[in-house]
């Protein structure tokens, strides 16, 4: 039994020795991996300045750790020989290894010292300085301008102009517009964008999209007309209209661009064309036209029937002296909208014909608190609709309206029709 338990104490004593000496390698390992990364670091922090950084000046870009001590901005030998030719010897010079922990450079006052060279110029040096200055009174000059010059200045459009002749096509591209004036008072800006109309037919009518908060739009949109001639486009007249965008109410009309295209030779290529933005032509007629109105009061069924008959002598809405009308009615009681109703729309006519008839139901006995509204608008796809009159028939007009209205009250059940001025919308 002796031998075997001798033999299992040198069994027990292998793993201690095994143990002591993997500590001792661990230690050591250890303590070698650290020396050695000290002395990568402290070679390192004597190679490198303590501050790695980028610096564009005049759009060179300054890296420290690659410059030379001969060149500090990489400049060519050519532009080093003017330099050292026109600056003098004690110009400024910028040395990277004075920059300070956070990469700037200590600020230095330049000493102005007397050349020789200054008190040999002459006059005519200074003329030709004072092409490139601003004197104050050019500045007086160009703020002293009227309020009435501002306004009528709207801006410039600028667009390009170009026929297709294998697809039979017209292409117009709305480029940009610059100077547009600021619509909106609180951010003194526009959200602009451009509606074009091909007159005189108006059958192609196209719009851009809005651009929020500028005064000089870059939309360079593309619009192409199919099936247009090219012996026609000479008849044909390009109307932009330029517009402010505004959520809560109607758009703001900034002003028109109007292109008769007689004259105008596309056979060659693309032309490139602007025009100064004008303002809208004002509508030159005294009036607003005429409406025919039919009005039957049924007491019984307490109803007031309503036919729309027609329309005459209606102003032209735009350019193209010929409008889209139709009629919006609204019923209203004590001042409150209680129904409305509206006519088809009548294309390309100043004198346009409805016959259309609507039923109302009256909420309360008489006509005392009733009272209608009669709008004619000009239909305009892709934009708000323009009012081009409006009449209001109740116990409170006056004139024929009034007149109108008291006859259907005093002879209920029959049908009385009469003509009506429109007024401004």
């Amino acid at each position: 039994m002796a031998p075997i338990s001798a033999s299992r104490e040198e069994f027990d004593e292998i793993p201690t020795v095994v143990g002591i000496f993997s500590a001792f390698g661990l230690v050591f390992t250890v303590s070698l991996f650290a020396w050695i990364c000290c002395q990568r670091k402290s070679s390192k922090s004597n190679k490198t300045p303590p501050y790695k950084f980028v610096h564009v000046l005049k759009g060179v870009d300054i890296y420290p750790e690659n410059l030379n001590s001969k060149k500090k901005f990489g400049a060519d030998d050519k532009s080093e020989a003017k330099s050292k030719s026109v600056m003098p010897k004690n110009s400024l010079h910028l040395d990277l290894e004075k920059r300070d922990l956070n990469g700037n450079f200590p600020k230095t006052t330049p000493k102005i010292q007397s050349s020789p060279d200054l008190e040999n110029l002459t006059p005519k040096h200074f003329v030709e300085r004072e092409k490139d200055s601003i004197s104050p009174e050019s500045l007086k000059s160009n703020t002293s301008l009227s309020s009435e010059e501002k306004q009528d200045k709207l801006g410039t459009l600028f667009f390009s102009l170009e026929y297709n002749f294998e697809k039979k096509a017209f292409v117009v591209n709305i480029k940009e517009a610059r100077g547009l004036p600021a619509m909106d008072e609180q951010s003194m800006t526009s959200d602009p964008y451009i509606k074009m109309t091909i007159l005189p037919e108006k059958k192609h009518k196209v719009k851009t999209r809005v651009l929020r908060k500028t005064l000089d739009p870059a939309f360079d949109e593309t619009f192409t007309f199919y099936g247009i001639p090219y012996s026609q486009v000479q008849d044909l007249i390009l109307h932009f209209m330029i517009l402010s965008f505004d959520r809560f109410s109607r758009d703001d009309i900034i002003g028109e661009v109007l292109i008769p295209l007689e004259g105008i030779e596309l056979s060659e290529g693309r032309m490139l064309m602007n025009r100064e933005i004008i303002k809208r032509n004002v509508r030159k007629s005294s009036g607003r036209g005429e409406l025919l109105i039919s009005l039957c009061y049924q007491s019984t069924t307490n109803t007031l029937t309503v036919v729309v008959l027609k329309a005459r002598h209606l102003p032209k809405a735009d350019v193209s002296g010929l409008s889209d009308p139709y009629v919006k009615v609204n019923l209203y009681h004590a001042k409150k909208r209680i129904s409305k109703k509206k006519t088809h729309v009548k294309k390309c006519t100043p004198n346009a014909v409805f016959n259309e008839l609507f039923v109302f139901d009256i909420p309360c006995e008489g006509l005392e608190d009733i009272s209608i509204e009669f709008l004619v608008l000009d239909s305009d796809r892709g934009s708000r609709n323009e009012i081009i009159g409006r009449l209001t028939l109740g116990a409170s007009a006056e004139g024929t309206s009034g007149e109108h209205w008291k006859e259907i009250c005093e002879y209920p059940r029959r049908q009385i029709a009469k003509w009506h001025m429109l007024c401004d919308g």
